[in-house]
């Protein structure tokens, strides 16, 4: 329980989280990077940051294909 409350009390930046999300999407990341996420990031923001971003890019998603079915 005290490991927890230890990871939710860590503060990373925003950057920080961001960019662990974008590689986490992107599927490729050094064994040292995990590493050092893994014990600055909060998890908490990770799971926020994670869906945020996967919101946008199915809304991205979206707005190519009707760009792209509107033009024919």
């Amino acid at each position: 329980m005290q490991d927890l409350k230890d990871a939710a009390n860590r503060k990373a930046s925003l950057w920080a989280t961001l960019k662990a999300v974008f590689w986490s999407f992107f599927g490729v990341r050094k064994k040292s990077g995990y590493d050092q996420d893994a014990a600055q990031l909060n998890p908490v923001h990770v799971i926020v940051a994670g869906i945020i971003c996967a919101v946008v890019f199915v809304l991205i998603l979206l707005l190519i294909v009707k760009s792209v079915v509107a033009q024919q």
